[in-house]
């Protein structure tokens, strides 16, 4: 569920000051995909999924392959920006199959990185490998020396130490919290020990008239069910607390610096996540706002407060204006909105509607330890209630001008559509799909069969004709990007 972070406790205070009241908070910031690797390799690429084809988190799914290597990787933001003369760098996690024997190894390092820390494989906090520009740097369990939060905090301030004055920088951190498996850091850990995950909107209800994935779990749910999901909420709150430190110490070096005015500051995650709505324990890979919505604060020069919706195919247009790049020279499906937090720099118009597409991952054997269920199921937790499949594959059209609908078709044995009035409805408990005027429905199956084969500028023009009638480049402005994994698996 989307957190308030001014009405409950947070384990983000000083993040909320530093960026979303320093700056703007977008409370419409979605997703294009529920999932770590295909939305991290949207971040990247400014596409939607089904053009830069990454599917899942899997080799087989394109996550960190070669053909994602040769195709949309030599095509991401970073290569532009060292163009601009930006000094580059990475450190956390990158994409979960990075590093691996069959995608190139450590050694691979993508292009447009000066400096490149990235961790092989998929969160952990100990026990890690990193790839440090190309050669393998194997990590244990101190917390001073290995705790990969702080690790990827103090290379950054090296990072930024050693730099060169005359030219701009852009940073990319991307620290596995609060990913499981949830080790924060020891200082923190007896943290929130009274907080639990909220029980509104849509927990512990049954999913009726949803597909048949969201049909099975049990409801209400089992008290080992309900413990299991409020550990986990606790333990992620936890490892949050290091992440805010890191926020901190970094605007307050650039601060020392004299940069902090001078640069644009993004704090962002991959995916939502959910813990007991619609009785699924915990996960993310569902159509439902909670899991399409992410956390997006950005600060810098010219910022102001709008809740224009933004994507996260978003990110790589909108920092590569920043930095004077002409984006006709790129082939993205996101459009930048510099214009809708920094009007006094662009002008332009928001997104009426956009898509939200997922492929579902399965095992194709049963699961032993869930005799009862078949095939073709994965993510299955306590009391083997299942968070995804095969045929958990589905397209929606997310609209916010004239109607605050969400319509979504599923690629399965029944065809299934979920059609959402978020403004009567924000929590999605009825699928009002019998109630709504048929031409409605047309357009938004229109809106879907476009939005799904749209490729760089098309995806634009179907959903809004940005002008740029202003030339101001926002030359020297230093864009970062914090890159919270709030992904489990």
């Amino acid at each position: 569920e989307v957190v308030n972070l001014t009405a409950m406790p947070t384990p983000m205070k000083k993040t909320k000051t530093l960026i979303g009241d320093a700056g703007a908070t977008f409370l419409n910031a979605f997703t294009a995909t529920p999932l770590c690797c295909p939305s991290r390799s949207s971040i990247l690429t400014g596409r939607y999924p089904h053009n830069h084809a990454v599917r899942n988190n899997s080799l087989s799914g394109n996550c960190s392959s070669l053909l994602w290597q040769k195709g949309p990787e030599s095509e991401a933001f970073p290569l532009y920006l060292r163009k601009q003369k930006y000094q580059t760098f990475f450190a956390g996690k990158y994409l979960n199959q990075y590093g691996r024997k069959e995608a190139g190894d450590v050694g691979h390092v993508p292009p447009g990185w000066d400096q490149w820390h990235a961790l092989v494989g998929n969160s952990q906090y100990y026990n890690y490998t990193l790839s440090v520009n190309g050669k393998e740097e194997k990590h244990g369990d101190s917390y001073e020396k290995d705790y990969l939060t702080d690790l990827i905090l103090n290379r950054s301030l090296s990072f930024l130490d050693a730099k060169n004055g005359k030219h701009p920088f852009f940073l990319m951190l991307s620290p596995p919290a609060p990913h499981s498996p949830w080790t924060a850091a020891p200082q923190y850990q007896k943290e929130f020990s009274d907080v639990k995950a909220p029980r509104d909107g849509s927990f512990n209800k049954p999913g009726k008239d949803k597909h048949w994935l969201l049909r099975q779990p049990v409801n209400p749910m089992s008290n080992s069910s309900l413990n299991f999901l409020d550990d986990a909420y606790r333990k992620r709150w936890q490892t949050l607390i290091s992440v805010d430190d890191m926020v901190d110490t970094l605007v307050k070096k650039l601060d020392n610096m004299k940069e902090l005015d001078n640069t644009y500051i993004f704090y962002t995650s991959d995916n939502g996540y959910h813990t007991g709505q619609f009785s699924l324990p915990i996960d993310k890979r569902q159509l439902y706002e909670f899991d399409i919505r992410i956390p997006l604060m950005v600060r810098g020069p010219g910022i102001k407060p709008k809740q224009a919706p933004v994507l996260n195919i978003d990110l790589a247009p909108t920092i590569l204006d920043i930095s004077g790049f002409n984006l006709s020279l790129v082939n993205m499906d996101g459009q930048s909105f510099l214009s809708q937090m920094a009007p006094s720099l662009r002008n332009g118009t928001a997104r009426p509607f956009f898509l939200v597409e997922y492929t579902g991952e399965g095992h194709p054997l049963q699961d032993p330890a869930c005799p009862k269920l078949g095939p073709g199921l994965s993510q299955c937790f306590p009391d083997c209630v299942c968070e995804d499949a095969y045929n958990n594959t589905y397209a929606c059209v997310r609209t916010f001008v004239e109607h605050n609908l969400q319509y979504c078709e599923f690629a399965d044995s029944e065809s299934f559509v979920e059609v959402y009035n978020l403004t009567s409805d924000p929590h999605q408990l009825e699928n009002i799909l019998k109630k709504v005027d048929p031409t409605l429905l047309q357009t938004m199956n229109q809106r879907l069969i476009k939005l799904q084969s749209c490729v760089g500028s098309s995806c634009h023009d179907i959903t809004s004709q940005t002008t740029r009638s202003r030339a101001d480049k926002a030359a020297g402005m230093r864009p970062k990007l914090w890159l919270e994994d709030t992904a489990n698996h």
